[in-house]
């Protein structure tokens, strides 16, 4: 679980490699880290004092990912685990530095075989995947599992448009930027997005010091001309909010960084349609260590310039990811398309009743301290699920005007079955906890 937290006052700022540091003072980033820790220690020492329980038994968990297995696969020890290892885990330390979405990890175990891959030692050795492809590093059977999952969940159009592999989305926002970028302009592009944004934004804007683009901050007080790109990031990383561009759409350019739009996080309304869609693994699947995410380009010139960065800048994408993405795709789908009468193998079903039962216990716990609140999302109608359904952010924001005017977390660490238990355990906290942007 990440803290990241915003004031109402401006400070500059800069990214590092975790990207969660700021430019300050040393006195006033002391008592900003003294602060953290009272407020932390405010909400933890009033919720001690209740009871929060969750619903989410082991009963229930089994019907939800299915009866081949239930928990016990849960249980099994990591051959590679060490006794550190374990005394880390009974301690449940919460990393404050970044989020991990280790919380599937119970739905990939039991589905065992299923999703694992087998890779010969003489397969996969060729640069090139598809030479008759414009994304001649696309695995074609990442590729059809891609269209395959939108075309189920119905979150994205695809008719039409091209498919670009990355490493993680963030090199995918790399190539976007690059092939966006005015050519012709006589001074780098502006990169905005509206603020809270995504802490690394900034950074791979300005990682390179690229003479196409250059990092200009919140989009809503952008005050210069039309040549301007605007990430988009909705759901919002780090407060869950839905989203539309803050600049509209009769000038500059968009990308849009679709992460978090699949049904175990919010309702589904409806294919998403713009000029670039970023995706990736690690929030849609759990798998962030594969390092996988793709695009969804409407124009052929932009895929290519974004092929062209890739090929540039790491030679093509990992086939072995790839292929290793499509099985877990794959899984998904085939749980909707050919569902076992014996089971309940439904992969965003049992994520939405995970992420049901942890904000369930989150409000819980803000309930029992008395002292922040958390925001309401009005149920909408889910295409997915075919109900109105909550929303269930893997990001959310605390607010407390009286002492910060917000304290973002994330929802995807693995925590222990009460709360109780959760704030009970360590907390190390270190200058990378508090957050980049300050408001």
């Amino acid at each position: 679980m990440v803290i990241k937290m915003a004031r109402k006052q401006q400070f500059n700022s800069h990214q590092t490699k975790k990207g969660c540091s700021i430019q300050i003072n040393g006195q006033r980033r002391n008592i900003l880290l003294a602060l953290n820790a009272v407020l932390l220690a405010i909400l933890v020492g009033v919720v001690l004092k209740k009871e929060v329980t969750s619903p989410l038994s082991s009963s229930t968990l089994e019907k939800i990912i299915g009866s081949e297995g239930g928990r016990e696969g849960m249980e099994e020890k990591d051959p590679n685990t060490t006794d550190a290892d374990l005394r880390l885990a009974h301690d449940s330390v919460i990393n404050l530095d970044h989020g991990d979405p280790t919380m599937f990890e119970p739905f990939w175990k039991v589905m065992g075989a299923r999703a694992t891959v087998v890779i010969h030692g003489w397969e996969k050795m060729s640069y090139f995947s598809d030479p008759t492809n414009l994304c001649w590093f696309l695995e074609p059977e990442f590729a059809n599992q891609v269209l395959r999952l939108h075309q189920i969940v119905n979150n994205a159009a695809t008719d039409g448009r091209h498919i670009v592999v990355g490493v993680g989305s963030t090199q995918l926002v790399h190539a976007a930027l690059y092939a966006v970028a005015s050519t012709e302009a006589h001074h780098p592009v502006s990169v905005v997005s509206a603020a809270p944004y995504y802490s690394m934004y900034s950074g791979i804007a300005d990682f390179f010091k690229s003479g196409l683009f250059h990092w200009a901050g919140d989009a809503t007080t952008f005050k210069g001309d039309d040549n301007f790109i605007e990430l988009v990031c909705s759901p919002n990383n780090p407060d869950g909010a839905t989203r539309d561009a803050v600049l509209g759409t009769h000038a500059g350019k968009r990308i849009h960084d679709m992460a978090y739009y699949w049904p175990q996080y919010n309702p589904m309304r409806g294919p998403a349609d713009h000029d670039v869609m970023l995706f990736t693994v690690s929030k849609a699947t759990g798998h962030a260590g594969t390092r996988i995410g793709w695009a969804v380009v409407k124009n052929k010139e932009v895929a290519q310039k974004m092929v062209k960065f890739i090929e540039m800048n790491s030679i093509g994408v990992s086939k072995d990811s790839q292929i290793r993405a499509a099985r877990i795709l794959k899984v998904i789908s085939d749980g909707y398309e050919f569902p076992d009468p014996e089971s309940t193998v439904r992969f965003f079903h049992f994520g939405r009743h995970l992420l049901a039962d942890r904000w369930q216990r989150l409000r819980q716990a803000v309930e029992a301290s008395g002292r922040f609140s958390l925001p309401q999302f009005s149920p909408e109608f889910c295409e997915f699920f075919k109900e109105h359904a909550e929303t269930y952010p893997g990001n959310f924001k605390l607010s407390r005007p009286t002492l910060f005017s917000s304290l973002y977390l994330y929802c995807l660490q693995p925590f222990p079955l009460t709360v109780t238990n959760w704030y009970q355990s360590q907390v190390t906290l270190s200058r990378s906890t508090v957050r980049k942007r300050f408001r």
